[in-house]
């Protein structure tokens, strides 16, 4: 299936599907001389892990990572470090009455016709957000080579759950709380809404979207290349993988589009000897180039799909009209459960660049 690999110099392969027996990442480029431990990326696993509170699929699954390759003696030895996820509660029984009716809002139909029925359908197969579990191995060792090399930073929070919002960008002292709710809102109060507003909507038998805000800090300028390789184009395409994700904005995003130019423009200024911007509203990326001010986006993700509301679709065996409702263990929200997804495939995106400009040199 091609497409299951992203980057250039640090490249991330992904594997597996949702209810088979495993779904497991390779991660190629990486420099040897990491300091490296299972123990560090299962910490942001957990984070994304199902099964931990109402808010989120109750399928339980420990998601405890393997290394199988590419580290020895606590650190990466400049091999591809292979990883690997066993799969130990899915339960495919809910999708033998769907096999032939096509779930509203997923990839059923496309797949079908696309891999002539060939396709593992439960779950959603290799389209399942089970997947993302991957991008988070990769991610997490990417995390720790911007942290210990360049001191780059990512922290992805919640910033909306559908009508409710917090009004400001999570500053540094909040960010420590991202975890500390079961939404990852740093808002304590925004939280609490958050979370009756899904629990809300499952007991209605639907689902909430929202938005993922996040911020980069501690970043060189000048990362990145031109045109079709720019950092907002590279950053763009791994944050759409991620499944349910709908929309991705840098900076003003959308909203600076009402402004003018000398509203939107960040002008320049000296602070303590470095040249900075007094606003951010590029994102901290122009010309595909990192400016050096924080990268901020927002990646806006669909309500899951898989609800327990009647929905009509056609049965593609009968070529009929009939109706069908969700059963088994879904998300009502997936967002409280992206932001570890999102923190990962910016890092490996940075890193990635940060190797190709020769930020990180290829030996530690």
């Amino acid at each position: 299936m091609p497409g299951s690999s992203i980057g250039q110099r640090l490249v991330l392969t992904s594997f597996g599907e949702s209810h088979g027996k495993c779904v497991g990442a390779v991660l190629d480029g990486c420099p040897a001389g990491l300091r490296l431990e299972e123990k560090d990326i299962q910490k942001m696993l957990n984070y994304r892990r199902p099964g931990q509170s109402l808010v989120s699929t109750q399928r339980k699954e420990e998601d405890q990572v393997e290394i199988l390759s590419g580290v020895f003696r606590g650190h990466t030895t400049g091999a591809p470090i292979a990883m690997i996820i066993w799969n130990k509660d899915h339960d495919a029984r809910a999708y033998e009455s769907l096999r032939t009716k096509m779930r509203p809002g997923h990839s059923d139909y496309p797949a079908l016709v696309k891999y002539k029925k060939f396709n593992d359908y439960r779950g959603g197969g290799r389209f399942s957000g089970r997947l993302t579990a991957t991008h988070v191995m990769g991610g997490a060792i990417a995390r720790k080579l911007l942290k210990e090399t360049l001191g780059i930073e990512t922290n992805s929070y919640t910033l909306q759950i559908g009508k409710i919002k917090m009004k400001n960008q999570a500053s540094q002292k909040i960010m420590k709380l991202i975890y500390s709710n079961e939404v990852r809102c740093p808002d304590k109060r925004v939280a609490n809404k958050m979370k009756l507003a899904i629990l809300n909507a499952r007991k209605k038998g639907d689902s909430l979207g929202g938005i993922i805000e996040s911020v980069t800090n501690n970043l060189p300028v000048g990362l990145g290349e031109p045109i079709f390789s720019s950092l907002e184009s590279d950053l763009g395409k791994a944050l759409y993988s991620i499944p349910a994700v709908k929309g991705v904005e840098f900076g003003s995003g959308f909203a600076g589009s009402e402004t003018t130019g000398s509203q939107n423009n960040d002008l320049y200024v000296m602070n303590r000897g470095k040249v900075v911007t007094k606003t951010n509203n590029s994102g901290g990326i122009l010309g595909g180039l990192s400016t050096g001010m924080p990268i901020v986006l927002r990646v806006a993700f669909k309500p899951a799909s898989s609800i327990a509301k009647k929905q009509s679709t056609i049965d593609i065996k009968t070529k009929k009209a009939t109706t069908l409702s969700i059963e088994g263990r879904h998300d009502p929200c997936v967002v409280p459960r992206a932001p570890p997804v999102v923190d990962s495939l910016v890092c490996l995106v940075i890193a990635d660049h940060a190797l190709q400009g020769g930020f990180i040199k290829p030996v530690l």
